[in-house]
């Protein structure tokens, strides 16, 4: 996976499959997908993560909110929380 700060291998970040992989910015929507573009906050997921039926774009706020704690940890490992926050705009850590 080209430019992620959370994975290097080519496989799912959940389950570890290596087939129907699929790239998941982690904050999408405008700006959120150009950001986690830009900054490297995605992960392979298979179909199944992604648009299935357990898919972070199925429904499923858990993986969704787990995903983003992840993002957010690992980009203040490089930048800081006031960077996060001027580029995404929302602290997903308060929730823990």
């Amino acid at each position: 996976m080209a430019n992620s700060i959370i994975q290097d291998e080519e496989m799912c970040f959940i389950c570890g499959r290596r087939d129907t992989l699929e790239e998941h910015h982690i904050v999408f929507g405008n700006p959120g997908r150009r950001n986690s573009e830009k900054y490297g906050i995605k992960v392979m997921l298979c179909k199944e993560h992604h648009t299935g039926s357990k898919g972070v774009h199925h429904g499923n706020h858990e993986l969704d909110i787990m995903l983003k704690k992840i993002g957010q940890r690992e980009f203040e490992k490089i930048y800081s929380r006031r960077k996060w926050m001027e580029v995404f705009g929302k602290n997903y850590l308060l929730e823990d």
